[in-house]
């Protein structure tokens, strides 16, 4: 199951908070959800008004540079290329809402004035999970400009850049003149952008879903929207924010964010200490544990120290090399 559709935070679903910070109508619109036609019972679970909402369906992923150019398109369509775009994962955690919409409201003037604005996040710490952000003069109360953007660095390099105070971790959240998106895409990236306008064009609507055609689809090349666009327009800003914000890239961040000696689930846990421990109907019995994460998924179970969660692809493919 993609977490964006699991509780792993509060009683809702990821993807349901993310609708809910943006669920005031006097400011927001309703979503344009971009997802893989997989997982579109799923979305439509989490919707509450089909009526205004739209389900963009991908029949095949192509990253996230065509994927927002598509919602740029619907947008043009239903409010025109002066509507702004505000683009946000699903899978995130932001736990001050009204942070974010400060952010936000910083960032309009910029965006309304036709630059691409992207969020970035305050380090709380060196991180070589994240792309960054390096800042530069300010353009406007709040909005700095972005000088550059700096691939996943190694520690060394994130600690001098965290430590300079002019970096900031890239969340991957942008606001946008839709209009303005459309055009950068077309000057930086023509290629995506015929593909994507092409395949909505040809895309098949039947109430509020819209599946882009597949076949031109598929010649799309796949790209993010920071390596397609953003690194390579004149126009970027950023705003800068302390929204308690994490992207649960692991299960690490999750423990992080919960706390240590944190149990979900069928657990009982005696004397344990900075462990994470969860389950979805295996029972757990765990006595003397330290510094470890468990996760039990229907017959799996996944057993790591704390701090190396991000090394379990290698686990992945030793598992797919042994059942090879």
């Amino acid at each position: 199951m993609p977490k964006q559709f699991l509780p792993l935070v509060g009683d809702s679903s990821l993807f349901k908070q993310a609708l809910a910070r943006v669920s005031d109508k006097g400011r927001f619109a309703s979503a344009i959800v971009v997802g893989s036609v997989r997982h579109a019972e799923h979305c439509e679970q989490e919707l509450s008004d089909f009526e205004q909402s739209r389900l963009v369906l991908e029949p095949c992923a192509r990253n996230t540079a065509p994927a927002i150019i598509m919602a740029a398109m619907v947008v043009d369509e239903m409010h025109g290329p002066d509507a702004l775009l505000l683009v946000m994962p699903s899978d995130h955690v932001i736990e001050d809402v009204g942070a974010f919409h400060d952010a936000i409201s910083k960032a309009v003037p910029a965006a309304l004035a036709g630059r691409l604005v992207t969020f970035g996040i305050r380090p709380t710490g060196p991180d070589i999970s994240f792309g960054y952000l390096h800042m530069g003069a300010e353009l406007e109360p709040g909005v700095m400009e972005v000088v550059r953007f700096v691939e996943k660095p190694t520690l060394h390099v994130a600690e001098s850049m965290v430590a300079s105070g002019d970096h900031l971790w890239n969340a991957g959240i942008f606001l946008f003149r839709a209009g303005t998106l459309l055009e950068e895409a077309e000057r930086v990236a023509p290629e995506i952008a015929r593909c994507a306008k092409g395949a909505i064009g040809a895309a098949i609507r039947e109430g509020h879903r819209i599946t882009p055609d597949v076949a031109i689809l598929s010649e799309c090349p796949s790209d993010s929207i920071d390596y397609a666009i953003m690194e390579h327009a004149s126009n970027v800003a950023v705003v800068p924010m302390s929204p308690g914000w994490s992207d649960l890239g692991s299960w690490d961040a999750l423990a992080d964010l919960v706390g240590s000696d944190s149990t979900s689930g069928h657990v009982t846990a005696l004397e344990c200490d900075d462990c994470y421990i969860r389950s979805d109907g295996l029972e757990i019995a765990a006595f003397g544990l330290r510094d470890l994460i468990v996760v039990a998924s229907g017959r799996r179970l996944l057993v790591l120290p704390r701090g190396r969660s991000q090394e379990v692809k290698q686990l992945l493919s030793a598992m797919e090399s042994t059942a090879a």
